[in-house]
């Protein structure tokens, strides 16, 4: 985590010293949460180890993963964060996945005193907005085949440890139409 922040050269070594005094290691087993909906967002996480997906739970039941999120990236229930508002969101381990946490509460007491920490949560909270709107236009401009392999090119050795279940979930299709684009795929 330290290194992403360093990379961003906007932080010191005593600024990015702060960070790794701050932040502990969360272990989350396969099916732990790291939130769940309704719950408040008080925490960024790094994700040194393992999967996440991210889902919501229709009022039928059923479960819809629009984000899975692997290795070496930032996580958070970004609009609970801002807001302090509970969330709508599931975040649970696809896989023994090992954290990097740091409280929200400490990142706010940083930032009032630090400009540097400021720029680098805009940073951040731009990079989830083009995100969201990168897989929002996947959707719209890319069909599930080409989603998939997007997923297989970026992701090959974590694709395996994804239930088919939710890796159909986040590509908007069946679990048949997922068979048949692995099998044109093999």
């Amino acid at each position: 985590m330290l290194n992403y922040f360093q990379s961003l050269n906007l932080l010191t070594s005593e600024e990015l010293l702060y960070l790794e005094e701050k932040s502990y290691t969360r272990q989350l087993n396969k099916g732990d949460y790291f939130i769940r909906e309704g719950e408040i967002n008080h925490e960024i996480a790094w994700i040194k180890k393992g999967i996440i997906r991210s889902f919501y739970t229709t009022e039928k039941g059923d479960e819809f993963t629009y984000c899975i999120l692997f290795e070496n990236t930032l996580i958070t229930a970004l609009s609970s964060y801002i807001s302090g508002k509970p969330t709508t969101e599931n975040m649970q381990a696809v896989c023994n996945t090992q954290l990097e946490v740091i409280k929200k509460e400490d990142i706010v007491s940083f930032m009032k005193s630090n400009i540097n920490f400021m720029k680098v949560e805009k940073m951040l909270i731009e990079k989830e907005y083009i995100e969201l709107e990168k897989r929002m236009f996947s959707f719209q401009k890319e069909n599930a085949a080409e989603r998939y392999n997007e997923l297989l090119k970026n992701q090959p050795e974590y694709i395996k440890q994804i239930p088919l279940q939710h890796l159909a979930s986040y590509l908007g299709i069946s679990l048949r139409h997922l068979s048949r684009i692995r099998k044109s795929v093999l």
